[in-house]
């Protein structure tokens, strides 16, 4: 059985469950990180030397990074996992983008709104994020404006870190203008049974 180590408040634990589920694997989960601790211990540190999570272990192989842990259990499983080469690497493409882009863009209004308390938030970090982001969701809204997934027709590892991306968004106490196609992508995956324990998560 795959074993997966992180909390459910961590976006990248998340992206890691929500792929399992989706590909019917069976899994157990084991709090890790923040309060949960574990993650600076000698035995997770040999497994994971930046002492992060997910981790995951399948039978003796141990494997770091949300985006990376995502791709391997799709292409292990034969599910998800293009396997045209420039249909491939356009699903790498949105999933790096999630990472190196998106994510960042919005990290310090989840901190602010979510994470530091009322009295110490910043409003001009959270108003910074919220400028950074808007634009990515307006490019979001028009790349699904032509096709019904990330990736094209079919629903790909790429949607799997976006769409906890917006989750994220989407939980966040800030007014969220209408984009019809990127909220007709992200309803749609709500619907998914996989996505319960991983898109209906209340943001902490």
């Amino acid at each position: 059985m795959l074993r997966i180590w992180g909390r459910l408040s961590s976006i990248n634990v998340r992206k890691v469950v929500f792929a399992a589920q989706l590909l019917g694997l069976e899994f157990e989960r084991i709090d890790a990180g923040a309060g949960f601790g574990v993650v600076q211990t000698p035995d997770y540190r040999a497994k994971n030397p930046n002492s992060l999570v997910p981790l995951l272990e399948d039978g003796g192989f141990a494997l770091w990074e949300s985006n990376v842990i995502v791709r391997y259990l799709c292409a292990k499983h034969g599910r998800l996992y293009p396997q045209g080469l420039r249909e491939r690497f356009d699903a790498e493409r949105w999933m790096d983008w999630q990472q190196t882009t998106l994510n960042p863009a919005g990290r310090d209004a989840f901190i602010q709104l979510i994470r530091v308390a009322a009295g110490g938030r910043s409003k001009e970090k959270v108003a910074t994020s919220v400028a950074a982001t808007e634009p990515l969701l307006d490019m979001l809204d028009a790349h699904l404006s032509r096709q019904p997934f990330m990736a094209g027709e079919q629903f790909t590892m790429a949607d799997i870190p976006v769409a906890c991306e917006i989750h994220r968004w989407a939980g966040l106490p800030l007014e969220h203008r209408a984009r019809p196609h990127l909220d007709r992508w992200y309803t749609g995956l709500l619907q998914l049974p996989a996505a319960r324990g991983a898109l209906d998560v209340p943001l902490s």
